[in-house]
C-alpha cells in the first residue's frame, strides 16, 4: 500500500511540475485512486473475474484420469435446516461449489450458479459449500436476490479438499470426480448444461 502511494504521490508531483494534465495522466490518477478505495475495488475485481469467466471454460476430465468420491456418511448442514448425507448421493449427479461471501470470483461467478440452479435443481443435487456463518451467508443471499440451499460441514472428503477458493467439482453417478475447475467460470453456458445432461443420460 505504501508502495501505490508513493507511486500516487509522484505523478502528482510529475503533473503539478509539468502544469498541465495529460489524458494519460488523468487515466492513470483515477485507476491508482479506484484501486485503493475499498468501495470501487471490489466491484472492479468482480467485473473482472466475471470477464474471465467467459473465457475460462469447463472441461471434462479423462475417464483414466478420474477420482472416485467415495459415499460415506459426510454431513452437510443446510442453512434450510436441512442435513444433507453425502451416501444419499449414490447414484446421482452432484455439483459441488466452494465458495465464500467475501471471495471476488466466487462472486463474479454467483449469477450464472443461480440459474444453472433454477433448471437443473431437480434432476442434480447441488452443494454450495461455504465456511461462513449462516447468518452472513442468508445476508449475502438477499442482497442479490440469490435462492440456492447453501450447506456448511466442519470436514470435507480428501477428494475434495482445496486451498483455493473458488473451487467447483461436478460428480458422475458413479461417484467420479469428471469436472474440477478453479477460479470464476461461466456455468449457464451451453457446454456445462450438455455435461449436465450427457451425465444425467448415463
Amino acid at each position: 500500500m505504501r508502495f501505490i502511494f508513493l507511486i500516487l504521490k509522484l505523478n502528482f508531483d510529475y503533473v503539478f511540475m509539468k502544469k498541465h494534465l495529460t489524458l494519460k495522466n488523468i487515466v492513470f490518477l483515477i485507476v491508482v485512486i479506484v484501486i485503493i478505495i475499498p468501495q470501487t475495488r471490489e466491484p472492479l475485481q468482480i467485473l473482472f473475474h466475471k470477464g474471465l469467466s467467459y473465457i475460462h471454460q469447463s472441461s471434462m476430465i479423462d475417464e483414466s484420469e478420474r477420482v472416485e468420491v467415495k459415499h460415506t456418511n459426510w454431513k452437510l448442514t443446510a442453512d434450510d435446516g436441512s442435513v444433507l448425507s453425502f451416501s444419499d448421493t449414490k447414484d446421482k449427479v452432484v455439483f459441488i461449489n466452494i465458495w465464500a461471501t467475501w471471495c471476488p470470483p466466487c462472486i463474479a461467478e454467483m449469477p450464472s450458479l443461480q440459474e444453472l440452479y433454477n433448471d437443473y435443481k431437480d434432476k442434480v443435487t447441488f452443494v454450495f459449500l461455504t465456511s461462513d456463518g449462516f447468518d452472513v451467508v442468508k445476508k449475502f443471499k438477499e442482497k442479490r436476490n440469490f435462492d440456492f440451499v447453501v450447506h456448511n460441514s466442519e470436514s470435507i472428503p480428501e477428494a475434495l479438499f482445496t486451498k483455493s477458493i473458488p473451487r467447483t467439482f461436478i460428480i458422475n453417478k458413479k461417484g467420479e470426480i469428471v469436472v474440477d475447475e478453479s477460479g470464476a467460470v461461466d456455468w449457464n453456458s451451453d457446454t456445462v448444461r450438455s455435461q449436465l445432461n450427457q451425465l444425467l443420460s448415463e
